[in-house]
């Protein structure tokens, strides 16, 4: 079995045909795991500010002391801004 029998579809892309600003997500997220950096990167730009983000965010529940908030902030930014220009560089300069 391979681990794209357990992914979620994009429910964007199956209702409308159109993929999705997070389409790919799931596929980068496992190149990351196998070591695929450039791969996973390929597949889905904002992969690496996604799981910082993500990081910063389990650091937030867990450390009181310190605060994250102006870190998340400025990566869920990033992500979008990410997100937003590859998806046109995506479906409109190729």
């Amino acid at each position: 079995m391979a681990l794209e029998d357990y992914m979620l579809p994009c429910l964007n892309k199956k209702l409308f045909g159109i993929e999705c600003f997070g389409c790919g997500t799931q596929r980068a997220f496992f190149l990351v795991l196998e070591g695929k950096f450039s791969e996973a990167f390929a597949m889905f730009p904002a992969i690496y500010t996604l799981i910082l983000f993500f990081i910063f965010t389990g650091l937030n529940f867990i450390d009181k002391k310190r605060n994250y908030s102006g870190m998340m902030i400025g990566l869920a930014i990033a992500n979008a801004v990410i997100m937003v220009v590859s998806y046109f560089i995506k479906h409109h300069f190729k």
